[in-house]
């Protein structure tokens, strides 16, 4: 059964305690989303705040995708850009399906849905994202249209002597041309 999508859901308790578990369920299971596991929702919480407080100064908007429990089983958060020569481009942070959904083509829908709705912005021409390397994210990236852009090579460090590189990686909009 495919997700249901929402673009800036309610914030209330219901989407906090999903999006921390979902987080925190995908750190703990590898997933390369800015943690190193492991994690519990408290280690989370800072930067779900950071997120919270980008959505409320609307900086930042959240596409929440739901199982057919109603459980948040994937996010993307679509950041804007505040530097005056960058606006035409988006950032997307945080691309989660939660591990139980691996598998089922939801990492596709998440970001087709995520494409829809930014196409769906004024003025905005590209999606630009980064990913950490050597886990195979590049590949799933580069299917579903983006193409890499740049790289930094050990500019992510998951420990002492496990260096990643960090992808940049852009996908330019159809309505931009």
């Amino acid at each position: 059964m495919p997700l249901s999508f929402v673009l800036d859901p309610p914030v209330d308790r219901h989407l906090r305690d999903g999006v921390l578990s979902l987080w925190t369920d995908v750190t703990n299971a590898g997933g390369a989303v800015g943690f190193v596991p492991p994690v519990t929702p408290d280690d989370i919480r800072p930067q779900w705040v950071q997120h919270l407080a980008a959505l409320n100064d609307g900086r930042m908007r959240l596409l929440a995708g739901y199982d057919e429990d109603g459980a948040v089983a994937a996010t993307s958060f679509i950041a804007f850009n505040s530097h005056r020569l960058m606006t035409h481009w988006v950032w997307l942070y945080t691309v989660m399906v939660h591990p139980r959904h691996q598998g089922k083509g939801y990492g596709r829908e998440l970001l087709a849905a995520t494409e829809k709705a930014v196409t769906g912005l004024p003025g905005i021409e590209a999606i630009r994202l980064t990913c950490r390397g050597g886990a195979g994210l590049e590949r799933f990236y580069a299917s579903c249209g983006y193409q890499e852009v740049g790289r930094v090579p050990g500019g992510i460090r998951i420990a002492e002597g496990d260096d990643r590189d960090d992808v940049f990686m852009l996908l330019p909009l159809c309505s931009a041309a």
